[in-house]
């Protein structure tokens, strides 16, 4: 589902940072294409030019972080994966040094400081995982066991982080918030 509620996070992270019209998709390029445009269509919907920024490695990171900053966006949206959730701490430090507001997919990289989050809670899906891997050792032929997809998702919010941005969450997107860190 990441890649489904690409447009979804795009509208919030607007939604908290009306001003921004430029804005970076900070992403792993082979892990991403499908997010990535799903960005690209929904961002001149709402006034936003994107901007792709990519790394391949986790030792790529700060390289690419340096290219976010000679961008200047108004904000940052970090795609999921491996290496950005390993990253996350440096990419939060990176966005609040440099004043950007940022939206990412999970809890995980807002309470390392990050801005936002909206996406599945990962509690949630490795209980659903584990109770697949339980159904196949109890010997369930894995062709047996249904797929799951998440249905509940959780917006998460930083007060803290915003304060230090000098951003102001508006009321209505802090009223549909599931979590709200202060």
């Amino acid at each position: 589902m990441t890649s489904e509620l690409t447009p979804k996070r795009l509208e919030l992270l607007k939604e908290a940072v009306p001003a921004a019209s430029r804005i970076v998709f900070f992403a792993e390029p082979e892990d991403s294409p499908s997010g990535l445009k799903r960005a690209q269509d929904a961002a001149p919907r709402l006034g936003i030019k994107l901007t792709p920024v990519g790394f391949k490695t986790r030792a790529d990171v700060p390289r690419a972080l340096d290219v976010v900053a000679k961008e200047r966006p108004h904000a940052l949206f970090v795609y999921p994966d491996g290496i950005s959730m390993s990253a996350r701490g440096e990419i939060a430090d990176f966005a609040l040094k440099h004043r950007l507001p940022t939206m990412y997919a999970f809890r995980e990289f807002v309470d390392a400081g990050g801005l936002m989050s909206y996406g599945a809670n990962t509690v949630e899906m490795f209980r659903f995982v584990a109770d697949q891997s339980a159904r196949v050792l109890n010997g369930t032929a894995p062709g047996d066991v249904p797929v799951i997809q998440a249905t509940r998702f959780e917006l998460v919010i930083n007060l803290k982080t915003a304060k230090a941005l000098g951003l102001t969450i508006p009321p209505s997107l802090l009223a549909r918030a599931d979590h709200v860190i202060e």
